[in-house]
């Protein structure tokens, strides 16, 4: 099947799928709040919603992080490859279609690239931050490894031209035995290639947080770190429960005159819920680039109401 058929099958079972779903993701909301009213076209407003009503909707959908849907504001991420063997290098192929169901050609630049392209496993254990190249006709293409047989989740971070930034993300399976491994356990610190990096700060819910990470090799502090993306290190934040794919942003830039070059990288980071996250910092130095993975918990929400402790002496009395 060529790739103009391939597209257009898969926009038919789009349009199957997602007539009963679509928006689900939407209006969920994050986790650990209730689902939110349906106000899309597929459902009949009643005649007595009011302004609350719609200003509640427009919140949620506002607060739901990117990555969860194969489809946003009419732009779809349509996956051209069917077949990837586990530990084998794989030709991965990939569209993305615009609102007039045509793939897209032109994108804006974004953190020195056009596309990013983003794979982990389900249980986060496994993590690649890959660069696709444009084949022609709108078709990404990129050589991807899927170390393990099991389940991943791929994500596309791109900017078309002429519109805002998106997040789309697809499942992908290599086919074989699977045990999802435990998420591994919370921790500041992490080792690689003889590198420690090291996290300060905390995952506020609904507020930024400022997140620093410190970057030493063999107990000394490196302090000439190479840029990255456009930044001294690229950090990506994953919500375990279900690998909602969150925004942060790196502080100053290369070669302003007073971002330091290590060994303290800054960013800033919004969570939408309480519990676990995956983080993962891809920095640069003596020209390979390394990534460091940590868990980190997330506290209560600043703008929810602390829980009233249940009165004590009589909480079995039943009024009796």
């Amino acid at each position: 099947m060529n790739t103009t058929a391939k597209l257009g099958a898969y926009a038919l079972g789009l349009a199957v799928v997602f007539g009963g779903a679509l928006g689900a993701g939407k209006v969920m909301g994050p986790v650990g709040t209730p689902p939110a009213e349906d106000h899309s076209a597929m459902a009949a407003p009643a005649a007595s919603a009011g302004h609350d009503e719609h200003a509640t909707t427009q919140a949620a959908k506002q607060d739901t992080p990117g990555g969860l849907q194969v489809s946003e504001n009419g732009y779809t991420l349509v996956p051209l490859t069917e077949t990837i063997k586990p530990g084998r290098s794989t030709d991965f192929r990939f569209a993305v279609t615009g609102p007039d169901g045509k793939p897209v050609t032109d994108y804006q630049v974004e953190h020195d690239k056009k596309l990013h392209f983003i794979v982990v496993s389900r249980d986060l254990g496994s993590f690649q931050h890959l660069h696709p190249e444009q084949a022609g006709d709108g078709v990404w293409s990129v050589e991807l490894t899927l170390p393990d047989a099991g389940a991943y989740r791929a994500f596309a971070d791109f900017a078309p031209t002429g519109a805002e930034g998106l997040t789309l993300g697809t499942d992908l399976h290599a086919a074989g035995d699977y045990e999802p491994k435990a998420l591994p356990a919370p921790s500041r610190t992490s080792k690689v290639d003889g590198y420690t990096v090291t996290l300060d700060g905390d995952l506020t819910p609904g507020r930024s947080s400022e997140l620093t990470l410190k970057v030493t090799k063999n107990g000394k502090p490196v302090t000439d770190l190479q840029p990255y993306l456009g930044a001294y290190g690229h950090l990506v934040a994953l919500r375990a429960k279900d690998l909602a794919y969150l925004h942060v942003h790196p502080d100053g830039t290369p070669g302003d005159g007073k971002t330091a070059a290590g060994p303290g990288i800054v960013f800033y980071a919004e969570v939408p819920s309480t519990g676990d996250y995956r983080l993962f910092l891809d920095f640069q130095h003596e020209g390979e680039v390394r990534t460091a993975d940590f868990t980190l918990s997330a506290g209560t929400r600043p703008d929810l109401p602390t829980p009233t402790p249940a009165p004590s002496g009589h909480g079995d009395d039943h009024g009796h």
